[in-house]
């Protein structure tokens, strides 16, 4: 980040007076992302995938089981 005239920010330069653009956070990434997903697939997608987790731990866990 450079200091110009006293500023601390980004890189981004002003545009016609606009306020500068600063980049967006990984926490604020993911929300964006999430609500995405949420609104283009809805809350069957959410029971599908978490039923194959589901799955895939039980089974985790029983093939460690059969090991010991």
């Amino acid at each position: 980040m450079a200091m110009e005239d006293g500023k601390v920010g980004g890189s981004q330069p002003e545009l016609d007076g606009a306020a500068p653009r600063r980049a967006m956070t990984v926490a604020e990434a993911g929300r964006k992302g999430g609500i995405t997903v949420r609104d283009e697939r809805g809350h069957a997608f959410y029971e599908e995938i978490g039923r194959k987790g589901g799955q895939k731990v039980r089974e985790l866990i029983n093939r460690g089981k059969t090991r010991t």
